[in-house]
């Protein structure tokens, strides 16, 4: 009997020991194909490491964040990503942010963060900003108008947005639970896919004639 508990109690220091490196090692990536052999595999969080005795303060800084954006595109926004990429102290931290530039009536379109939860913070403006839950919760809507200093979350890989209704431009800051928290902005993903979704796939999904699914996806 006691040989079982001992063996029991092994089991779940075992356990407590491992399951912060199980979190830890989340994707970072939107898939990771088993090799055989590393010759042609790279680590999953996309980077080496730096040699800490050459770690300087640097690594840890980055400048500019309080620079407008231009928002001259389709949309009128303009996101500003700060990650492992710009940021190389961000390594396996777990954490990166965004600065968001809305023009009048700009928008950050639908989309879903697969791998991280964002809460967003209003720097300036009013922004209408919402998500989507799951299929299996009724794909029920939440939904807020934020003012400057009003502060939002989005749980991971749900569909959400923000839009731009008040009178001026409108600024917002967003951090994100993963140094790569990966974007699927859906508009672009259904109907700019490469090569494209056959049409008649999209026409059935969306109750819509073939013709029009065809013209959204020439509009990206």
């Amino acid at each position: 009997m006691a040989m079982k508990s001992l063996s029991v109690l092994a089991t779940l220091s075992l356990l407590a020991l491992t399951l912060p490196l199980a979190i830890a090692s989340d994707g970072l990536q939107d898939f990771c194909v088993g090799i055989n052999t590393p010759v042609n595999g790279v680590f999953v969080n996309g980077k080496f490491c730096k040699d800490p005795k050459l770690v300087t303060a640097d690594d840890f800084f980055l400048a500019g964040l309080e620079k407008p954006r231009p928002v001259a595109n389709a949309v009128m926004s303009n996101v500003t990503a700060v990650n492992v990429n710009n940021l190389p102290g961000l390594n396996t931290l777990g954490i990166s942010l965004v600065r968001i530039d809305y023009g009048v009536n700009g928008q950050n379109p639908p989309h879903t963060h697969p791998r991280a939860t964002e809460i967003l913070v209003v720097e300036q403006g009013t922004l209408l900003v919402g998500f989507v839950t799951s299929n299996g919760d009724g794909n029920r809507l939440f939904t807020k108008t934020l003012n400057t200093g009003d502060a939002f979350v989005f749980p991971v890989g749900l569909i959400h947005f923000q839009f731009n209704v008040g009178k001026t431009p409108a600024i917002a800051f967003a951090a994100l639970s993963s140094q790569n928290p990966g974007v699927v902005t859906i508009a672009n993903t259904v109907f700019g896919s490469n090569p494209a979704i056959e049409p008649n796939v999209l026409a059935r999904a969306f109750q819509l004639d073939p013709k029009v699914i065809m013209d959204l996806q020439n509009k990206f």
